[in-house]
């Protein structure tokens, strides 16, 4: 063989051989052994084409004569630094993370550079010591754990295990610069290399990143970020600023300053979880599992293993659940553990329930003991069904109940109990005397205008009312009303929202005197939104006594001069949507005059700002407004009232006259229709001895409460309205003897007036 083929063939087989050793990306070396490497990362000829686009070198064989390309590599070689240094670096080239921040107390060590030498060419890896990347360009699996970078160094540590990189950490121009190929490796992230845009691809998950030599411009999911220094070759290496990555892939980092070490915080371990949907696990019972599981660099999730989970568990006691999760890196997740009390199956309720008799006259009283059990006592509902108080038509009558645990078993019951021909009470009779507090009754509505008034007179108590109520339905953001007031003052806000938006209502004090101001809020009443208007207007009635009756809602604001607030600021906590209505009342105390405004405006925009551009609405027409002076009504009547039916209207205009104030707005008097917003206290010093009292709507359909000797009384009890004329609901009744009665009570917003309360002489009991 001739000198030209001879040395043909040496120049192959050495080339052949140092990409073999060159392509090495990161090495593992035993902990403190520097000088041997008993595995290696090695890409395929066609990935490292990909990722190294410098001069490739053209080898061709004596036998074929065919061309192979063989770019240049990341790593060098399997052994460490031979010593040589490299050529001492500036200050500026110092260790540092990106950005130029130089750790404290830097000595200005100068990395060490691995040289090529004839050795690390004439020695290839082993099949043994290559290992391979998967064939989709991914990673192979590694492990999780913290990864840790020495500056000014190639070695890398995880998890127990020193590797080497292509390069060692480097500082160029205050910017840390680190082996792309060696850092995603040990993270778990795939990498490749496109041909057509010469940039190297880092996968993790959904997420790609793009770099490219000489570029400090690289993309995250196509968007363009800048780096503090542009990526660069070294030696075949391809090297990036550290944070690049980090930053990108939401990698958390500490920097030893004395160990001169960066950690990387991987957290490559997917993430386990599971709950059970049942509050309760009754043996026999089907067990729902929800599980949730993810991974911190956004691998698929691809297998799952339990321990101790069963679909039901045939016996009562306490069990423990595991549950892993392994992505498709390989890693598993550390188990997930639940412990879960199994109760013994529940037991459904026992419907049951007695009579105090088997058989009873027409109009006679039925006392119904409700006489269910459950096992563990937790009937969470009673469904009655013709319990009648009495029965007033002879026959046989079946009473049902069913009732309702805890856990939804329910269990019916029913009873058949016989009415005679013989009556004990009428009707009317029995109504007036058994009908309970709180529930109502039928009657001839068309008695009440037969009855006599009773003559009572009034003294008004100072408060000022300030009625928000029109426009009740509010078609655009604007002032729904603006008043000023000093002292004792009144609110009463009823609005519907009809913007088509979601919106809030605000209510806006501002104190415009040269003093400091107090804002006392004395109780509050709110209810809403709702899409009742009746319902809104009950329940704010309902808290407003409550608050009345312990004081909880008392509150101060202090503002300056010049500064605005909000108050009253339960009227903004929840956004309305179209069609849904707020009803407010309080009643509050400021020692300075307050300019107050009540606004409507989108849910998300500024009152503050919003308030001086808003238009002042217009009254609709149809519904009040005004500010009213003496807005509490103090009625006390000191003759006998029930020794025959007797009436006392409220709201009609006649015998209890509307307030009449002003519409600041419209710059006009009003009239308080209904006395809406007026508190009345009346105190009846002597009622007869067996005295019904009781609740008469006279406009229409009534839901609300009062106070009844400081006992609140529902209007009617629940849902329920008093629907009409011919309705009564009871407020309260005397004893035997003689009693002085006081009576709290408002109109409720949504309701109609006038109203009576009534006084009926009650019938003998027999």
């Amino acid at each position: 063989m001739n000198m030209k083929k001879k040395l043909s063939i040496f120049t192959a087989l050495a080339v052949f051989q140092a990409f073999a050793v060159g392509s090495v990306s990161a090495q593992s070396v035993p902990q403190g052994d520097t000088a041997s490497v008993n595995t290696a990362n090695v890409e395929s000829v066609e990935v490292l084409q990909q990722e190294q686009p410098i001069a490739e070198r053209e080898v061709k064989t004596e036998s074929n004569n065919k061309s192979i390309n063989t770019p240049p590599t990341e790593a060098k070689d399997t052994q460490t630094s031979t010593g040589t240094e490299a050529t001492p670096k500036t200050d500026s080239e110092k260790p540092a993370l990106d950005g130029g921040e130089t750790p404290a107390n830097e000595t200005g060590t100068k990395p060490v550079v691995q040289e090529e030498t004839p050795e690390m060419v004439e020695t290839p890896a082993t099949p043994a010591q290559i290992e391979q990347p998967s064939v989709d360009g991914t990673s192979p699996a590694v492990a999780g754990g913290n990864l840790t970078l020495y500056m000014n160094s190639n070695k890398m540590e995880q998890d127990g295990k020193t590797y080497l990189a292509g390069q060692p950490m480097a500082v160029k121009n205050g910017v840390s610069y680190v082996a792309i190929r060696a850092l995603v490796d040990r993270v778990g992230y795939g990498v490749k290399y496109d041909n057509k845009t010469k940039e190297t691809i880092i996968i993790s998950g959904e997420d790609e990143l793009r770099f490219k030599t000489n570029s400090k411009d690289y993309t995250v999911n196509g968007e363009t970020r800048t780096m503090k220094g542009p990526a660069y070759q070294q030696k075949s290496t391809f090297m990036v600023p550290l944070t690049s990555i980090t930053q990108a892939l939401n990698i958390t980092y500490k920097v030893n300053q004395s160990a001169k070490t960066v950690v990387l915080n991987l957290n490559t371990k997917p993430v386990a979880s599971f709950t059970i949907s049942q509050k309760e696990i009754f043996a026999g019972d089907q067990v729902d599992y929800v599980t949730s599981s993810s991974s911190p660099n956004g691998m698929d999730i691809v297998d799952e293993r339990w321990t101790g989970r069963q679909d039901s568990f045939d016996q009562a006691g306490t069990y423990t659940i595991s549950y892993q999760v392994q992505d498709s890196n390989g890693q598993w997740s550390d188990p997930y553990s639940t412990t879960i009390e199994v109760l013994a199956p529940n037991l459904p309720p026992v419907a049951m329930f007695a009579t105090d008799k088997e058989e009873y006259k027409m109009g006679e009283k039925i006392t119904y003991t409700d006489q269910s059990t459950d096992d563990e006592n937790n009937i969470v509902k009673a469904a009655w069904e013709n319990n009648s108080l009495a029965f007033f038509e002879p026959g046989p009558k079946t009473v049902t109940l069913t009732v309702t645990d805890n856990h939804g078993a329910t269990n019916t019951y029913s009873k058949v109990i016989t009415i005679t021909n013989e009556t004990l009470y009428s009707f009317t009779d029995f109504n007036l005397l058994f009908t309970p507090v709180g529930q109502k009754f039928t009657f001839n509505g068309g008695e009440v205008t037969t009855m006599e008034k009773v003559p009572y007179t009034y003294m008004d108590e100072p408060s000022l009312l300030i009625r928000s109520n029109s426009p009740e339905t509010v078609n655009t953001e604007g002032i729904v009303y603006k008043e000023s007031s000093l002292g004792q003052t009144r609110f009463m806000i009823h609005h519907v929202n009809n913007t088509g938006k979601r919106v809030k209502m605000y209510v806006i004090a501002t104190n415009n005197n040269p003093n400091p101001a107090v804002f006392e809020q004395q109780n509050m009443g709110f209810a809403g939104p709702t899409p009742y208007a009746t319902v809104a207007g009950k329940l704010s009635i309902d808290k407003w006594f409550k608050s009345i009756q312990t004081g909880a809602d008392q509150k101060k604001e202090y503002l300056q001069p010049g500064e605005s607030k909000l108050i009253l600021t339960e009227l903004n906590k929840t956004p309305m949507k179209e069609g849904q209505v707020i009803s407010l009342y309080s009643d509050a105390y400021s020692d300075y005059s307050l300019d107050y405004n009540v606004i409507l405006v989108e849910e998300n925009k500024d009152p503050f700002e919003a308030l001086p551009l808003l238009p002042v609405l217009d009254r609709d027409g149809v519904h009040n407004r005004g500010t009213y002076p003496n807005a509490t009504r103090v009625i006390k009547y000191d003759e006998h009232v029930g020794i025959k039916p007797a009436r006392l209207p409220l709201g009609d205009n006649s015998s209890d006259p509307n307030l009449v104030g002003t519409d600041p707005m419209a710059y006009t008097d009003a009239s308080n229709a209904g006395n809406f917003g007026v508190l009345y206290k009346i105190t009846l010093t002597n009622v007869a001895p067996r005295t019904l009292i009781s609740f008469n709507p006279r406009g229409g359909k009534y839901s609300g409460v009062a106070l009844v000797n400081n006992q609140l009384v529902s209007i009617a009890d629940g849902n329920v309205a008093v629907a009409n004329s011919s309705e009564q609901s009871v407020l309260y009744r005397t004893g035997s003897t003689g009693e002085s009665v006081t009576i709290l009570f408002s109109a409720a917003p949504g309701s109609n007036l006038p109203v009576n309360l009534l006084f009926t002489p009650l019938p003998s009991e027999k």
